[in-house]
């Protein structure tokens, strides 16, 4: 597939403290890429250098199969973008806002600013834009990067302030765009399980290095298989696992609750042995590693 924007060897230092260090990352055409990081990983830093809001200190960034030098704007036109809090003037209706921004990228068709609304469902408002929650701005911040029609959106966070309906809506036009229009979407979200429904793919950046990118379904096929135990004393349950059964490979997630992840053909057993060591088991099933386990257990210091 034709790449429509990577990155070699991005850095981005901030005096002594490097932000991004040499990031290599490939996205191609019409598929949804999923940024993902822990705060202060260095997601809003890559997503400022690849739109050129910030210079990097060392590497090279590449849009439509040609390396951008910084200060560069002619490949804007085929991108649109919402980085960190999107900016309108406040005293302006959400309709005058995108009339401005149209006229600014050159759009002739004034319809496009209606088209735009309707898509984010605000076309009816006739609120000033400064009287907005963080949802409706989120909302027409999305709306004005669809304004031009580009052919890749990058965006961070962009379900922000949003309820669930409207992340579902906005899920369902980005899935769209994608499937429907061929447009490449690159987008960073806290929201894991957004990302698990929507993306193709995932790089996940820790300490400012992608450590990983991978496709879901390699992901699915990669995630590991567990038995979920729900007890009274985990602590108890943890002691007779490992001197009774021999069990390592595990981990306590909540007060109550444990992760088994070897043996597990062994049910039975196990719970006829926390059972009988005076552990409590409530609820015993097996299940398989989501995207938030996977990325917590990537971003785990030390690992």
């Amino acid at each position: 597939m034709e790449e429509i924007l990577s990155t070699e060897g991005l850095c981005k230092d901030f005096g002594r403290r490097q932000a991004v260090s040499g990031v290599d990352l490939t996205v191609r055409r019409g598929e949804i890429y999923g940024f993902l990081g822990r705060n202060g990983a260095g997601k809003t830093t890559t997503i400022r250098m690849l739109t050129g809001l910030t210079r990097p200190t060392a590497g090279t960034v590449s849009l439509f199969g040609r390396r951008i030098r910084f200060g560069e704007y002619r490949h804007l036109e085929r991108i649109g973008s919402i980085v960190e809090t999107p900016g309108f003037y406040p005293n302006l209706t959400a309709r005058e806002n995108l009339d401005i921004h149209r006229r600014l990228m050159g759009v002739a068709d004034r319809e496009a600013v209606g088209r735009s609304l309707s898509l984010l469902g605000i076309e009816d408002t006739k609120q000033r834009v400064g009287h907005f929650s963080t949802g409706m701005r989120q909302r027409l911040g999305i709306a004005r990067a669809l304004l031009h029609e580009p052919e890749l959106l990058v965006l961070d966070e962009p379900v922000n302030g949003l309820d669930p309906a409207g992340i579902k809506e906005v899920r369902r036009l980005l899935s769209g765009l994608a499937r429907e229009r061929n447009v490449t979407v690159f987008l960073s979200s806290h929201i894991l399980g957004e990302i698990e429904k929507l993306a193709d793919r995932i790089g996940i950046i820790h300490h400012g290095r992608l450590i990983q990118e991978i496709d879901l379904e390699e992901m699915e096929r990669m995630s590991r298989q567990y038995m979920e135990l729900h007890v009274a004393d985990a602590a108890k349950a943890s002691f007779l696992l490992e001197h009774r059964l021999g069990i390592s490979d595990y981990r306590v997630t909540e007060p109550e609750t444990l992760r088994i992840y070897e043996k597990l053909d062994r049910a039975d057993e196990i719970n006829r042995e926390l059972v009988t060591g005076g552990v409590s088991v409530r609820e015993m099933k097996t299940m398989r590693d989501s995207l938030e386990d996977h990325f917590l257990r990537m971003t785990e210091d030390g690992q």
